[in-house]
């Protein structure tokens, strides 16, 4: 496999990532070695994703692009609560969308993460707001003083942007193996599920266990894909 053929990396990336989530979920999810493994895995993902996309457009233009997307074909409850996230790695940029969205009314709530096994907390974000490092190099806002962070109803929210490493057609993601966002939607049953990804993303099938919640949608920079029959309850 050659640098010239990003296609292919990202295949073989994939396919690996397919096979640690299947071995992960077969244990119980990942643990210890396992979760180490994730993070590699996680991380030879992005960079191949980063890879298959350069020729197609520019890191700015796909982050526009995601954003014209989402604007023009998402119906967006007015005056909703989104909760966005900070992109790490070689994720989709998010930030013109959020910045768009808290022009057009919305508040805009980034995640806090938790200890593993508890749900996300979140805090409120605007423009120009002070950020701070949290676990594995995600960021969020800084707390105000003698603020908690909390699942408020005032910051429930009714729209969550979901980060993902691939996706499939049928609305299943791979994430990165700790089970926050399944854990949160599952107590944000009405909320709209938007997963953000570039289209190379995509993969045949994702493998899914009993707990993982599916996306409502999937935005790329390409296009909005909706799954032909949600299996949200």
């Amino acid at each position: 496999m050659s640098a010239a053929d990003p296609s292919a990396a990202l295949d073989e990336a994939k396919r690996r990532a397919r096979a640690w989530a299947l071995a992960a979920r077969a244990n119980g999810g990942p643990a210890g070695g396992a979760a180490q493994a994730g993070a590699t895995q996680a991380g030879a993902t992005q960079a191949a994703v980063a890879q298959a996309t350069v020729a197609q457009a520019t890191v700015a233009e796909a982050a526009a692009a995601l954003a014209a997307v989402v604007l023009r074909e998402v119906p967006l409850p007015a005056a909703a609560v989104v909760a966005g996230y900070w992109p790490i790695g070689q994720e989709i940029d998010l930030r013109p969308l959020l910045h768009a969205l808290h022009t057009r009314g919305h508040a805009i709530v980034l995640p806090v993460t938790p200890p593993r096994g508890e749900v996300l907390r979140f805090r409120p974000w605007q423009p120009g707001a002070a950020l701070q490092r949290g676990a594995f190099g995600t960021m969020a806002p800084a707390p105000a003083p003698g603020a908690a962070d909390a699942l408020l109803p005032a910051l429930a929210p009714a729209v969550v942007l979901v980060p993902l490493l691939a996706f499939d057609r049928a609305g299943n993601r791979l994430g990165y193996g700790g089970g926050y966002y399944d854990r949160t939607l599952a107590t944000l049953p009405g909320a709209i599920a938007l997963g953000c990804a570039y289209a190379a993303q995509e993969m045949a099938a994702v493998p899914i266990g009993p707990f993982d919640i599916p996306l409502t949608a999937i935005a790329t920079e390409r296009g909005l894909i909706r799954p032909p029959a949600a299996r949200r309850s």
